[in-house]
């Protein structure tokens, strides 16, 4: 996916109107939070007199800014479970509005102490509630682009917007409390942060479908809370899946703890001071943001529960060089690539978590982890410094050079080795015996067979035509390689399954209403053996020699049938297409979008229904939503046209598509314009057609540039 397809994937679910509310509202809790950590350490620091008494303090209001998780997590993921999800965010943000609001009033260390601890107690039960909630809110296919957007605004926009605000407010000092006597500008931000909160309730109190009362309808008639908890608890111990991203998030950010305690040790080895130190914080987030921004457009392809795996071990490889570095821009290039990976696995994880786990028992899910990382970081940063001031700084003699052996060196390598165990765990916990090695499915994934590749290496196009029962793919096909052919293009018209000697066998099995008991995942791992060799034999072999390839389906109709209309995770079956086409990728796509209930009567009133139009109506709604969906998340590659129109309307908008597309490119071309085109394809089905080939032309003249009028 690049950059216009996360663009419009974004739109897409900011279209989502309650998704956009609740985003907007925790946006602003976002900001009101980091607005109110920079002002209750600047208020705490103001509380007391001395260097070491301000830091006292300041550790005071981060230590109980972490301890509540791990006293009261679970137990707020049982609730979020077993309450109205959406009532229990509306009374945790007005607690936390007076609760912010009462800190400049009290004025006190201790209550400033106390507060805090009972502010992120209840942010407790707001965030499993809330993380549990976006799920039911979205199709699975867009969790991931919202999570980008969350976390984006959480880690990226707002921290920013809130540094900028409590500057501006710290620099008008004099000026405010002129205006409003007895209010500073530390006072001025704890209120304001106080009002996002009330704000924030407002929004999510209007937001019904958050609420997930069946769920927990069903939780509490069947167990008790502390049955509830138990089997929370359960669940994430037995469930491979949900054991690996806890194993791997939980040790993932015990070494990010390590790499904060030791940050300011390790900038003052590489030559700096406190600015080298600033300087790797900053380099920590810019990676961060860009992992998450941009990682899952680089691997696309890979199967999230890989993702994972991977890159929780490339942040620990980062790690690991971080220790044996000594200069400060390599080092700083390393903690931006650590940050990526990180923010790729943090993706990753939460993506998961949210499309794979069940609403029933997601809330308990999500608080578990949250209460393992902040007990993490808590361990880490209590324990680390501990362990860099006991080893101490000493030199290896090497005999030719003296090799500096320092505590914080120490426990970077340690954290490195423990990213990297885990990371490897978790990818064993999580992999479940994938039919593809994960160096070739890595290779094929970075590997993208794109446009411009093909100009270089002959030229050829491939188009493909994708959309439900009697959409008409079949005439467009035949009407596309007519009028290639008569623009003097050498245009080849084939078709999936069925177009090579071993696929008409295979052919003959799955649209064959005999074969009634067919698994679903041997039905994919059949359609993946024709396209291998569809691909071999026919497609790979036009595009080298220049032609414009047309397909009637390809790997969008495996994700659609089998991947949604089966009900197999599409990761699997993207993955397994991926690896049968070797990353073959159409350069355009056609989908003829056609409700359904009309597409089946066209089907079914030309011949005998096969297995596939034989399916229910909700079979054929999911695989239409699919291809939809497909098409919305890569606008820049798909064609999308009602089917509804007439065949000579549909096929003039292809042509000027196809025009512009083939614009320019070195494409093969028929010795007279006049030549005869390739037999027509077959009448529609599942990828269905009588075999025919376009005619192949060996002898044609090849690096001419079409002039195509549409």
């Amino acid at each position: 996916m690049g950059g216009v397809g996360l663009v419009a994937k974004l739109r897409a679910v900011l279209r989502v109107k309650d998704f956009r509310k609740l985003w907007l509202s925790m946006s602003l809790s976002s900001f009101g939070d980091w607005l109110g950590l920079l002002a209750i350490t600047a208020t705490a620091t103001s509380l007391v007199e001395g260097f070491a008494a301000a830091n006292f303090a300041l550790g005071g209001v981060l230590l109980f800014r972490l301890l509540p998780a791990i006293v009261l997590g679970p137990l707020a993921g049982a609730f979020a479970d077993r309450f109205d999800r959406r009532k229990t965010m509306v009374i945790t943000d007005i607690i936390r509005f007076a609760l912010f609001a009462s800190i400049p009033l009290v004025d006190n260390l201790i209550w400033l102490f106390v507060a805090q601890f009972l502010i992120e107690a209840f942010s407790l039960f707001w965030i499993p509630a809330k993380d549990a909630a976006v799920p039911n809110m979205l199709r699975k296919d867009q969790l991931e682009p919202a999570n980008q957007l969350s976390l984006v605004t959480t880690y990226g926009l707002t921290p920013v917007l809130a540094a900028i605000v409590f500057a501006v407010l710290t620099s008008m000092g004099s000026e405010l409390m002129r205006l409003i006597p007895g209010v500073d500008e530390v006072d001025l931000a704890l209120f304001l942060n106080a009002l996002t909160f009330l704000v924030a309730a407002f929004v999510i109190w209007n937001l019904p479908s958050i609420s997930g009362r069946r769920a927990a309808g069903a939780i509490k008639a069947q167990e008790s809370f502390f049955g509830s908890l138990k089997k929370g608890f359960s669940f994430a111990g037995h469930t491979p899946l949900v054991r690996g991203l806890v194993v791997g998030i939980t040790g993932a950010f015990a070494a990010a703890g390590v790499i904060i305690a030791t940050g300011q040790a390790y900038a003052s080895a590489l030559g700096g001071g406190d600015a080298a130190y600033g300087l790797l914080f900053g380099a920590v987030f810019i990676g961060l943001g860009l992992g998450i921004a941009i990682g899952p457009s680089v691997a696309r392809d890979l199967a999230r529960e890989r993702i994972f795996g991977v890159a929780i071990v490339g942040a620990g490889g980062m790690v690991l060089l971080m220790s044996l570095t000594f200069t400060l821009w390599i080092a700083l290039l390393l903690v931006v690539f650590m940050g990526f990976f990180a923010g790729i696995a943090y993706l990753a994880g939460f993506t998961l978590l949210g499309t794979e786990v069940e609403d029933e028992i997601r809330g308990r899910t999500f608080a578990i982890v949250q209460s393992l990382v902040r007990a993490a970081l808590i361990l880490s940063l209590a324990v680390v410094p501990f362990g860099v001031g006991l080893i101490g700084r000493h030199e290896l003699d090497l005999g030719v050079v003296a090799v500096p052996v320092t505590g914080e060196r120490v426990m970077l390598l340690v954290a490195g080795l423990m990213a990297l165990g885990v990371g490897v765990l978790a990818y064993r916990q999580m992999d479940d015996g994938r039919p593809v090695p994960l160096l070739a499915d890595v290779v094929t994934a970075l590997r993208r067979d794109t446009t411009a590749r093909r100009r270089l290496a002959g030229g050829g196009v491939l188009i493909a035509f994708e959309g439900g029962e009697g959409a008409g793919k079949s005439t467009q096909v035949r009407r596309l390689q007519e009028w290639l052919t008569s623009e003097g293009l050498v245009s080849r018209a084939t078709f999936e399954p069925g177009a090579t000697p071993s696929g008409a066998g295979i052919r003959s099995i799955v649209l064959d209403r005999a074969h009634t008991g067919i698994a679903s995942r041997s039905e994919a791992l059949l359609y993946a053996a024709d396209r291998a060799q569809h691909v071999h034999d026919v497609l790979r072999p036009a595009l080298d020699a220049g032609e414009v390839v047309i397909t009637d389906r390809f790997v969008d109709s495996s994700l659609a049938y089998q991947g949604a209309g089966r009900t197999i995770p599409l990761d699997d079956v993207r993955m397994l297409s991926r690896w049968a086409t070797e990353g073959l990728e159409p350069d355009l796509t056609v989908l003829l979008d056609l409700p359904p209930e009309e597409g089946l009567s066209r089907a079914r009133g030309r011949a005998v229904a096969d297995r596939l139009e034989s399916e229910s109506l909700e079979f054929h709604q999911r695989v239409r939503q699919t291809f939809r969906a497909l098409a919305e998340a890569a606008p820049d590659r798909y064609l999308v046209l009602d089917a509804r129109q007439t065949p000579e309307e549909i096929a003039a908008a292809i042509r000027v598509r196809v025009a512009e597309l083939l614009s320019g490119l070195p494409l093969q071309t028929l010795p007279q314009p006049s030549a005869a085109g390739a037999r027509p394809a077959s009448p529609d089905g599942h990828a269905g057609h009588d075999g025919a080939h376009g005619r192949h032309h060996p002898h044609a003249q090849t690096g001419a540039t079409p002039q195509l009028h549409p």
